[in-house]
């Protein structure tokens, strides 16, 4: 009975040691990482008015979608990243939302970012990083009011938006959105803003030449994915649904493969930046995921 009872108590605390000291490490990991904040923002709403645009076939034939159109800033020891710049200011003066030719889309933006960011004390002057998942109208729209920052882009982004294709044609308002963005840092491929693996910028093409997805590791709420336009819903996700605007299809299915990859690797929160109930799920600033 004793050599049991021994045998038991010599158990129970070799248990006890090695949950204090997972706890322990559990801690020590903690404590090393740094303090990041993700604050969510308004950049304004899309009604789709032809969800099939969204599909290679004709899944989403006479349905249409609202979708949400958030921008981010991510605070971090080091300094502060913009992610994304909604819909073009402009909208913010129209008493009712605008539909641009072509009719597959209604949009409307209700405030300026200047307005938007006073809610967490800062002003252009705070931001010192602005990315963009890519240049589409939606996603540049307060993109000038940074030309100060530095601005994070994939080198065939760049390429695509500055190029004079795109400044001679009927698309030449991406360039006149990014335009007045001249301290440029041209990426190819994955990049740690910080250095520290806490917000990363993942290469993501297909939707655009150098579209990207941004990771971040946060202290309390763990790994999550932004996810850019790479998926605008979670059918598309589900089902691997290409808009038929993508420059690239099988590029863009390469994407979608790494990053479910990456996510279930990384066990990632993934949230998708056009689903309104994903948009929903955020603090809004002055609130904020840590």
């Amino acid at each position: 009975m004793k050599k049991i009872l021994l045998t038991f108590l010599i158990s129970a605390t070799l248990f006890s040691c090695k949950e204090i000291k997972k706890e322990a490490e559990e801690a020590i990991t903690k404590s090393e990482k740094p303090e990041v904040k993700l604050y969510t923002f308004d950049g304004g709403t899309v009604m789709v008015n032809n969800l099939e645009l969204f599909s290679q076939d004709t899944t989403y034939h006479g349905q249409s979608k609202e979708f949400a159109d958030a921008f981010y800033v991510i605070s971090h020891p080091k300094g502060n990243l913009m992610w994304d710049a909604g819909l073009p200011e402009a909208l913010v003066a129209s008493p009712e939302p605008v539909t641009p030719p072509g009719g597959a889309f209604t949009i409307s933006r209700r405030d300026f970012v200047l307005n938007q960011l006073k809610s967490i004390d800062m002003t252009a002057d705070d931001i010192d990083y602005i990315a963009l998942s890519h240049s589409h109208f939606d996603h540049s729209g307060h993109a000038n009011v940074f030309k100060d920052a530095k601005w994070l882009v994939q080198e065939a982004e760049y390429a695509m938006v500055t190029s004079d294709e795109i400044k001679n044609s009927e698309n030449a308002g991406l360039y006149e959105a990014i335009k007045e963005l001249t301290n440029v840092q041209k990426l190819n491929g994955d990049y740690d803003v910080f250095g520290d693996g806490s917000v990363v910028i993942k290469s993501m093409p297909g939707h655009t030449p150098g579209h990207q997805v941004l990771y971040l590791d946060l202290m309390e709420n763990g790994p999550i994915l932004l996810t850019g336009d790479l998926y605008h819903t979670y059918e598309n996700r589900e089902h691997k649904r290409v808009p038929v605007f993508n420059t690239d299809v099988a590029q863009t299915l390469k994407s979608m493969e790494a990053f479910e990859a990456f996510a279930k690797e990384k066990n990632a929160k993934v949230y998708l930046q056009h689903q309104k109930e994903d948009f929903n799920k955020m603090p809004k600033a002055p609130k904020y995921l840590n």
